[in-house]
């Protein structure tokens, strides 16, 4: 199980973040990610902990102000990206160019979905991953697979149908150690979450947590 921490724009201290993490990860052997701010993404990387985009455009080098280009995410000590998450909606076309544009800089990509029809179209693409995130369930207290594990298994087949080597993660609501063990039972061999870590008061508890029935 992969578990990867997405920061947003929350205001935690991402250093706080990432040293947690690779600390757990390293005591555990859980494999761990965090994805800041692209402003902090060097900074992050340098705490050893594994890095992630939180986004890259799909466009290459030009005049494109504003754009997240996938080899600057790359240059900066990520290795992998999110993309198409609920809170930066792209058009599929644009999915397509931005997994493109994630390989081309070899990043590892995850493709954010709502449900598992999209789940399908996501996988189409050949991202490694695709997230299955009911929007109504991120920033809850309640996780997917707890309160929907049905859209977790859908989102599985999903997958499988159209191509058996993009893997499926689950996210919204994932806070603890249950969770991520209930999201493995059900198919899914990583977990995407933010506040419950981010949020958190004590990161370490937390992720130590995530990982304790791995």
């Amino acid at each position: 199980m992969f578990i990867l921490v997405n920061l947003k724009a929350y205001p935690c201290d991402p250093i706080e973040v990432a040293t947690a993490a690779r600390d757990v990860a390293e005591a555990s052997g859980a494999r761990i990610g965090v994805a800041p701010q692209a402003a902090d993404l060097a900074r992050v990387a340098e705490t050893g902990v594994e890095t992630w985009g939180q986004h890259v455009s799909p466009n290459a080098h030009g005049s494109h102000t504003g754009s997240t280009l996938a080899e600057a995410v790359a240059d900066n000590g990520a290795e992998g990206t999110l993309i198409n998450h609920s809170e930066n909606r792209l058009k599929l076309a644009d999915v397509d160019g931005s997994v493109g544009a994630a390989e081309r800089a070899d990043l590892e990509t995850v493709v954010c979905a709502n449900n598992p029809a999209q789940v399908g179209a996501a996988a189409a693409l050949s991202p490694d991953a695709v997230a299955v995130e009911p929007p109504e369930l991120i920033g809850g207290d309640v996780s997917v697979a707890t309160a929907d594990p049905g859209i977790v298994e859908d989102a599985v087949a999903a997958a499988e149908a159209v191509d058996p080597d993009v893997d499926v993660f689950c996210g919204a609501g994932v806070s603890t150690g249950d969770d991520v063990e209930a999201a493995g039972e059900l198919g899914a061999s990583g977990v995407l979450l933010a506040s419950g870590v981010a949020k958190a008061d004590d990161p370490a508890t937390v992720l130590e947590d995530l990982v304790s029935g791995l």
